[in-house]
Order: structure tokens, then C-alpha cells, then sequence
């Protein structure tokens, strides 16, 4: 019993940290977009679900704080308290404190009750503070409706698929002015699920209607993930001469698929079809709402048909978002996941000895086997390999907190934006990549962007800007942390380079090497030391985190401008496509991605220039680095060597080797800490017949070779 326990108490904590981050993410947006409802409404569902679970779990002291906050969202939801800063400083303490109570929870000491109380405190100042404010300003009850007449707004950012409910009733004359309403039916077809009912009242007979003029209108009801833009942009054409009313009546969290819609009684009545003493007196009948409105004469059968289709149609989307959410994913805990990825890289090197052994035997039937087991092999390894893959936005949503304290902390105004959020990323580098962007990020903002007077002497906006960038580039992600802050100092970097002796005073390097002297060890600019930096640890940890993530880091700056600090990454750190070469009896993999086309090296066309190697490409020279001598490989040098092109940051570097093998599912295995000083080679692989293949890092060695050919 006790082990159900505690898997059930781990399943709620993993539940609980994803809704923190959810929480404090809601918390930071609202902050900027303090009247959007839906946020309320995550932050209060995230705290109701927090608080329940915790409950049930034996979390009691989470439950019972957490049921403090939730009072009080619950009355911001019911907009009896406004959103204030003091609200979300409150709120993001109490996040903190849940989340400690989460790691923590028979913890006696921390955190300091003295400080619980003071924070429970600050909720009930605000709750109470607001209810005198209310009983001397009674508020009045009003609604809001989005129509396209008066031009009122509301989110045009869709959460997922929202559903609205949409009155067209067209001028009569519409159909001079050459506009047929059914296609504009037609186009809000288009955009989502739909359904319209004609509303036909306005009909007389035959002998009284004019053909030349519309007497229908329609209400519509849309199911659609592409906003409210989209709908008014239906009717741009019409918008002046119609009477349009749209109006959203469900969104993703209104309601579970379980929980009935409105009743019909109550959509006629927020359309307006009825009024409240109207449906009471009907309720008093026996027959049912629609039928009795209709014997009434209160409203015709299309309006309580077009009532049945909305209420309908809310449903069937409510049950199928909820059989797609339980189908849709399910917890698999990591180790478990990477026990699998292990198991398939063991099936890579398996599969290989099978192929090696089925090629020399030139047993036809064993060759086929060999060849189907290869194809389920890179089947199994791609589907295995995307379940690790996860979007990095999960990553970038943890800055906004942190821009948001070291700005109060610094006294400086910064806002971040993030481009690329669902770029997707191998979850081990996901994880190793907190640290390094912390790092950057403090480093941006204490360094990189001014204070707001300094920032507005110099022509700049007081609100400085870091903007986080992810997109993919090939079998890399880049990932880019941009500031438009005072820039990197050269000569400043320079001068203190000389200090710690990394440089010599006549040393002639260029200003992308100079950059990268920012990330060694004990290296920092800053005049004095503070609590965000100065002591020249953080940009080596980003150095070495980086390196052992096999990834590069590029700094481009310009001083008075900005800084952009790149970081190019592998997708995966477990299994690549490898280009295998041999080099006297050694084999190397290149990573496949960078290898663009492989030829023979002629020795009578190779060409010296101020001592330089290259190979002539199609009238281009191009750089080529022997593994031979790079590696100290001895023995006889064949006739007829090969060169493997290819092109690593815009550039092309070809690398001679004896032989090129082929294309090989390389297993990527770390080498010990002997290795860790040797730049050229990022991993090892063990091929089918046991022996170890180098993997090469291709952008170390092409440093070399563009070193080698302008030597």
C-alpha cells in the first residue's frame, strides 16, 4: 500500500510542478494583459486543481494555502477584485512557496511561518481592502457583446478552438449591390466546423415579396481556431449595409464534456430572442421549452432549431476535445524512456553486425532479412527518437520570471519576446540547457541593456528588449538570446584579456575571436561585483555546458547596439545518420547532415597556394584537412585517395580519407575524461564487428583547415 502511495503522491507532484509553470506563466501575461478573463481563468483552474489533488493526496498544507489564493482568484474571476501588480507580486511568492511545500512537504522550518502568515495577510488586505471600496461604490451590472457594427474587440489570439455564435441579417437590397449572402456562408464554412439555420419570418407571400430583394437572415454557429479577425473579415464587404452580431459562447476550459451546454431557454434569452419573465412563465408549462415558446408565438421554429444546433454542436466539440485529451498522451517517466533509448541503440549495433555478416556471406535470402531488419531498426529508432523530442518553448517560458525579478532588482525596464517556442529538441539537451541560457540571460540584462534614463539619453526606447530565438537548421537548433543593449566593448574585452594574460599586447586576432574570450574562465568586464555577476564563472559554464552538449557558440555584437549570442545545438545526443571512412584500418563517422558529396582527390589537379591545400571544385578551391596527418596515422598512402566535402557554417571543408565505407546508423557513445582536451572528436560508436569508430567534430577540424589553407 505504501508504494501505491507513493507512485500516486509522484504522479501529483509531476501534475502539480506542470501546473506551476502553467500558473506562473498565466500570472506574467496577465501582468501585461490585465482584463483578459481566459488568464484569470487558467490561473484560478491551476489553483483549484492544485488545491483538490493536494487534498486528496494527504498534501494538506499545499491544499489549505492554496485554498487562500484560490479565494481570491475566485473573486478576481467574478471581477470583485482588479488585477494590480501587488496581486501578481503576491501571487508568484505564493507559487514559490507551493512549489517548496511541493519538494518539502513535512518540512518544519522553511518557509518561515512568520512569512506564510504575512503573505496570507497581503491576500486578505486585498479582499478586504476591496470589499469597503465595493460597499461604498456598489457596481452596476453590465454586459458586453462583440458586434461588428459598433467595432468591439476582444482577443484575437485563439486558445485553441473556440466556438461562436454569429447573426447575419443582410440588407434587403443586398443583392443589388451584387453579393450573394451563401457565399459568405460558404467562407465561414471554410474556417471551422459550422452550422447555420434560416431564419425565414420575414417571408410574405409570393404575391407580396419582391425576387430582387432578401427577406432570410441566419444565425450560424462556428467552431474555429482561427479567431475572431477571421469571422469579421467574412464580412468586411458587408459590415456597413448588415446587421452582424457575433458573440463566443465556448472556449477550451468552459466546460468539460460531461457537463450539459446551456439550455435551450437560456441561449434565446442571451440572444435576446426572449426576455427572463417570458421563459418563466413558459418553464410553468408542461411541454418542452421549445415547443411552448413556439405555441406562445414568442419565437418561430428556425429560431429554437438554430438554439438545438448551437447547443449541439457545443457539445460534440466538448466530447471529442475530451476523447482526444485521453488518448492524446500519456506519463512515461524518464528513466523508463531513456532505458528504451539505450535498448535501441544496442538493436543499431546489432543490426549493423547482422548487414556486416549477410554482405559476407552474399547469402541472398540472409541479405534480405538483413535488409528488412534495417528498415524496422531506423523505424523504431526515428519513432523513438521524436518521443524524447519536446518543444524548447517549455524551456523559454521559465525567463519571463527571471527578466521580470532581475529588472525590479536592477531598476531597469526589459521586456522578452520568444520566437520559435515549438521547436522541438532532444529532452536531455532541453534539460542540460537551463543553466547555460540563465547564465546568458543575467548577462544580458546586467551587462547588455542600460538603465531607462541612460537608455532614453542615448535616442533609445526606456524598455529595453531581449528576444529568445529558436529554429531549426538542418540536424542543429540554433537558439539565439539577442539584446538591443550597450553592445560588447572591444577594446575593453581586449584590455582586460591582456590583464589575465590570455592575449599578448601585439596579439593580432580578430574581433569574432576576441568575443570568445569573454567565455574563460574568471573572465568578466564588470567594474565591481553584484549578486547577478562579476565573479567570471557564468559565461564558463556556458563554455563548458555547450562543449558537452557538442554544440558551438557564435557572438556577433555592435557596440551602442546590441549583442547576439547563438548557440547551435544537436537535435539529439543518442543516435545520428554517420558517413563511415576509413583511414588505414581506423574508421571515422562524419555526421551526415554536413556531408554534401564525396570525390576523388587527384593529385595533379591539387592545387598550392602561399602553401596552402586545396582542391580544385568546379573552378572553386576548397580547403581539405588530411585525418592522416591529423591524427598521426602512419602507414603507405594510397594511389587514389578520397575527399569527403563538406559545409559547416556556410563554409566548405573537405577532409581526405583512404576509403568512404557508407552511410552507417551511428550509436553515439561519450568518451572518457582522457579525451575531454581533444577538440576534433565529439563521440565514439562501436561497429558491428566490435571495432570503435571516432565521430568527428566537422566545425573543430574545419578551424583546422582554414588554418592549414591560409597558413
Amino acid at each position: 500500500m505504501n508504494h501505491i502511495a507513493d507512485a500516486q503522491s509522484e504522479v501529483y507532484k509531476e501534475e502539480a510542478r506542470e501546473l506551476l509553470v502553467v500558473l506562473e506563466d498565466s500570472l506574467l501575461q496577465l501582468e501585461r494583459s490585465p482584463d483578459d478573463k481566459e488568464l484569470v481563468g487558467q490561473i484560478f483552474r491551476a489553483l483549484h486543481t492544485i488545491k483538490g489533488s493536494g487534498s486528496m493526496f494527504g498534501f494538506d498544507r499545499i491544499a489549505a494555502f492554496t485554498h487562500e489564493v484560490e479565494t481570491t482568484f475566485d473573486l478576481v474571476r467574478n471581477s470583485e477584485i482588479p488585477v494590480s501588480k501587488a496581486l501578481i507580486d503576491h501571487t508568484l511568492q505564493a507559487k514559490d512557496y507551493i512549489k517548496l511545500l511541493l519538494e518539502e512537504p513535512t518540512t518544519d522550518e522553511a518557509p518561515c511561518e512568520q512569512d506564510l502568515k504575512a503573505l496570507i495577510g497581503s491576500f486578505n488586505k486585498l479582499v478586504s481592502g476591496h470589499k469597503e471600496t465595493m460597499t461604498q461604490n456598489p457596481p452596476t451590472n453590465t454586459s458586453t457583446t462583440i458586434t461588428s457594427a459598433q467595432g468591439a474587440s476582444s482577443s484575437n489570439t485563439p486558445a485553441g478552438l473556440l466556438t461562436y455564435r454569429i447573426r447575419f441579417c443582410p440588407a434587403s437590397d443586398i443583392f443589388l449591390t451584387g453579393t450573394n449572402p451563401l457565399f459568405l456562408l460558404d467562407e465561414l464554412q471554410a474556417l471551422g466546423e459550422c452550422k447555420a439555420v434560416a431564419q425565414t419570418n420575414a417571408l410574405s407571400s409570393l404575391e407580396e415579396m419582391n425576387p430582387e430583394l432578401c427577406y432570410v437572415a441566419w444565425d450560424i454557429v462556428l467552431t474555429t481556431d482561427r479567431g475572431i479577425e477571421a469571422i469579421r473579415d467574412v464580412f468586411i464587404f458587408v459590415e456597413d449595409t448588415a446587421a452582424i452580431h457575433i458573440e463566443k459562447v465556448d472556449s477550451p476550459g468552459d466546460g468539460a464534456a460531461e457537463e450539459e451546454y446551456k439550455k435551450v431557454g437560456e441561449i434565446l434569452v442571451e440572444r435576446g430572442d426572449v426576455n427572463a419573465e417570458e421563459l418563466k412563465e413558459a418553464l410553468g408549462e408542461q411541454k418542452r421549452i421549445g415547443d411552448i415558446l413556439i405555441d406562445k408565438g414568442i419565437v418561430t421554429r428556425d429560431k429554437i432549431a438554430s438554439a438545438l444546433a448551437e447547443q449541439e454542436q457545443v457539445k460534440e466539440v466538448r466530447e471529442k476535445k475530451a476523447k482526444e485529451e485521453a488518448a492524446s498522451s500519456i506519463r512515461v517517466a524518464a528513466a523508463k524512456l531513456d532505458k528504451l533509448v539505450d535498448l535501441v541503440g544496442e538493436l543499431v549495433t546489432v543490426q549493423a553486425h547482422l548487414s556486416q555478416k549477410a554482405n559476407s556471406q552474399a547469402d541472398p535470402e540472409l541479405v534480405l532479412i538483413s535488409e528488412e531488419v534495417e528498415r524496422l531498426t531506423g523505424e523504431l529508432r526515428d519513432n523513438t527518437m521524436s518521443i524524447r523530442m519536446v518543444p524548447i518553448g517549455s524551456t523559454f517560458g521559465r525567463f519571463s520570471r527571471l527578466v521580470r525579478d532581475l529588472s525590479k532588482e536592477l531598476g531597469k525596464e526589459i521586456e522578452m519576446t520568444t520566437e520559435g517556442a515549438e521547436t522541438e529538441l532532444d529532452k536531455t539537451v532541453i534539460e542540460r540547457l537551463n543553466d547555460p541560457l540563465v547564465h546568458l540571460i543575467r548577462n544580458s540584462i546586467d551587462h547588455g541593456i542600460e538603465p531607462p534614463d541612460v537608455r532614453e539619453s542615448l535616442g533609445k526606447t526606456r524598455k529595453g528588449l531581449i528576444q529568445l530565438t529558436a529554429r531549426h537548421a538542418g540536424a542543429q537548433v540554433h537558439i539565439e538570446i539577442t539584446d538591443d543593449g550597450a553592445g560588447l566593448d572591444s577594446a575593453r574585452i581586449r584590455e582586460k584579456a591582456i590583464e589575465k594574460g590570455l592575449i599578448s599586447h601585439d596579439a593580432e586576432i580578430t574581433e569574432k575571436e576576441l568575443f570568445g574570450l569573454i567565455f574563460a574562465p574568471g573572465f568578466s568586464t564588470a567594474e565591481k561585483v553584484s549578486n547577478v555577476s562579476g565573479r567570471g564563472v557564468g559565461m564558463d559554464v556556458v563554455k563548458r555546458t555547450i562543449d558537452a552538449l557538442r554544440g558551438h557558440i557564435e557572438v556577433e555584437s555592435e557596440q551602442g547596439m546590441g549583442t547576439t549570442i547563438t548557440l547551435k545545438l544537436p537535435l539529439t545526443l543518442a543516435i545520428i545518420d554517420g558517413l563511415l571512412v576509413e583511414v588505414d584500418k581506423d574508421y571515422y563517422v562524419l555526421p551526415l547532415s554536413s556531408v554534401e558529396e564525396c570525390i576523388e582527390l587527384d593529385h595533379s589537379k591539387k592545387t598550392r597556394q602561399q602553401d596552402g591545400r586545396f582542391v580544385n571544385l568546379r573552378g572553386h578551391l576548397v580547403p581539405y584537412v588530411r585525418l592522416r596527418e591529423q591524427f598521426g596515422v602512419k602507414g603507405d598512402i594510397p594511389d587514389v585517395e578520397q575527399i569527403v566535402v563538406t559545409g559547416s557554417e556556410g563554409n566548405k571543408i573537405g577532409f581526405v580519407v583512404d576509403q568512404v565505407i557508407g552511410e552507417h546508423q551511428t550509436v553515439i557513445k561519450t568518451l572518457s575524461r582522457v579525451y575531454k582536451d581533444v577538440d576534433s572528436v565529439s563521440g565514439a560508436t562501436i561497429l558491428g564487428d566490435g571495432t570503435v569508430a571516432l565521430i568527428l567534430d566537422i566545425s573543430k577540424l574545419s578551424q583546422v583547415g582554414r588554418c592549414e589553407g591560409n597558413a
